[in-house]
């Protein structure tokens, strides 16, 4: 069933009113794609009908996929009676993330209804940082003695199993309420009745803090193979506080991604989707990185000026058509570079202290690479000179400009002409492309050495750098070729 086939049984159901199909509905469908299909209903009768027909089973986890201008609305319209219950059958950490998204007077009714155990576990998690372990976890997980045998832990599961954010991942505590290992479901299931926890727990655990960067986590998780990582007070202690779970990583990871593409097109990262944002608000998230580049090319533009008035490009005038070709190959080589160290540094693939290996690599692939486009940028900028692509003011013959078209291009003075300004740009671009490359290695390592993110500061700094020093090294070149030899 295609997502257009599933929006349209979805809005019909509730539209018509048909309580059967919308029932079976959720149990056939994934909640997420029907959360999406009601985006689209405004009428909030509407919406308040799927909340009373539908199993609660459903329904908080269907309040916490919604956007938040239909969680507003809904919570809005409820009556205290109603957001108890909605408030009961969702996770701390989902309705923590709802929170942050509604006006303060939504917030303190939330707050005044919530059940007392529940409004201090909010409290709780609304008091961490935003994007560390502590704003990422749930209070809702299940934790035991290691002395319970595993009976016992099988009942308990039974019994609270359904309030728990996971029952895959088993949290063991010692007496002191330390953690001290993690069972797994299948392990627990696969164990004889009368074996302690003690005695089936992995010792191997991986935790974090509080204070961890969500992307730290993220990686954490990726590394090895977790489900769920519990959150400790302190490395020293391991009280556990709370964990963290496989589908809150998993947006973490499609938040961090979104950042990184957004800082490397020099956007300032959306905090809702693009069809929900404001046309002002991407306004003001665009516009002061172009005004940062228009600074930073004030540099570009200086060289430019001088580039424009020496003598050797008043007397070759066909080396000014080949300035933006040398610019655009700079950034284009240095652009493949810092997106593999990016995504690298961003993956912990490998880190500052690594660098001697990095630029070591670079050097050599630098070198071939800046080879190769030389001598392929030789050749081509000899056929656009024998093919009248481009043409030199200052070589005519009876008037002009020699051809293979015209046949007027098969002269010894011509093919030196042709020769010398193909090597002259050809040797510019080898060493725009080779310091581009070693460039975008030294940038982003340097940037996060200082724990800063690579992603924004590194990339517009690149293109400055490379275009300034690529047409200062063309001028050299040119003076050479023209004026020198």
């Amino acid at each position: 069933m295609t997502e257009i086939d599933v929006k349209k049984l979805v809005i019909d159901a509730i539209v018509n009113k048909k309580t059967a199909l919308l029932k079976e509905l959720f149990e056939t469908i994934p909640t997420i794609d029907i959360a999406e299909a009601m985006d689209d209903i405004e009428d909030v009768t509407q919406l308040m009908y799927v909340f009373r027909v539908v199993s609660a089973d459903y329904t908080g986890d269907l309040f916490a996929e919604l956007s938040s201008e239909q969680q507003e609305k809904i919570i809005t319209s409820f009556s205290d009676k109603d957001l108890i219950g909605l408030l009961e059958n969702s996770f701390a950490d989902d309705i923590v993330d709802t929170i942050e998204d509604l006006p303060a007077n939504l917030v303190n009714r939330i707050l005044r209804v919530a059940p007392k155990d529940l409004r201090k576990d909010i409290n709780q998690l609304l008091n961490y940082k935003e994007n560390t372990a502590g704003s990422l976890m749930t209070t809702e997980f299940i934790e035991m003695r290691d002395s319970t045998i595993v009976e016992d832990a099988i009942a308990t599961i039974r019994d609270i199993g359904r309030d728990a954010e996971t029952i895959y991942t088993i949290f063991v505590k010692d007496s002191r309420r330390t953690l001290v290992g993690t069972v797994d479901l299948d392990d627990l299931i696969f164990a004889k009745k009368d074996e302690k926890l003690v005695d089936i727990m992995n010792r191997d655990f991986v935790t974090c803090t509080v204070n961890t960067d969500q992307e730290e986590v993220a990686n954490m998780f990726k590394r090895y193979d977790l489900n769920a990582m519990a959150v400790v007070n302190n490395e020293t202690e391991k009280k556990i506080i709370g964990i963290i779970t496989i589908d809150d990583v998993v947006d973490v990871i499609e938040q961090e991604a979104a950042e990184d593409i957004a800082a490397l097109s020099h956007v300032t990262p959306l905090e809702d989707s693009y069809l929900d944002t404001p046309v002002w608000k991407m306004v003001k998230k665009c516009i002061p990185w172009i005004v940062i580049l228009i600074v930073l090319g004030t540099f570009t533009t200086m060289v430019l000026d001088r580039i424009e008035k020496a003598p050797v490009f008043n007397l070759v005038p066909v080396l000014i058509a080949f300035v933006p070709t040398l610019m655009d190959t700079g950034g284009n080589s240095g652009g493949q570079t810092i997106a593999l160290m990016i995504r690298g540094l961003s993956t912990k693939e490998f880190e500052p202290k690594d660098f001697f290996k990095i630029i070591r690599k670079e050097l050599f692939s630098a070198l071939i690479i800046a080879a190769g486009v030389a001598l392929f940028a030789f050749l081509w900028f000899t056929i656009e000179q024998y093919t009248g692509i481009v043409t030199n003011e200052a070589f005519t013959v009876d008037g002009v400009f020699p051809t293979v078209w015209n046949g007027k291009c098969w002269t010894v003075e011509f093919f030196a002409n042709a020769m010398r300004v193909s090597a002259t740009v050809a040797l510019a671009l080898f060493a725009a492309a080779f310091l581009s490359k070693i460039v975008a290695v030294c940038l982003p390592i340097g940037v996060a050495a200082l724990k800063k993110d690579p992603a924004v500061i590194a990339q517009p700094l690149l293109t400055t750098i490379v275009d300034v020093v690529s047409l200062i090294t063309y001028l050299g070149i040119a003076v050479l070729a023209f004026q020198v030899l």
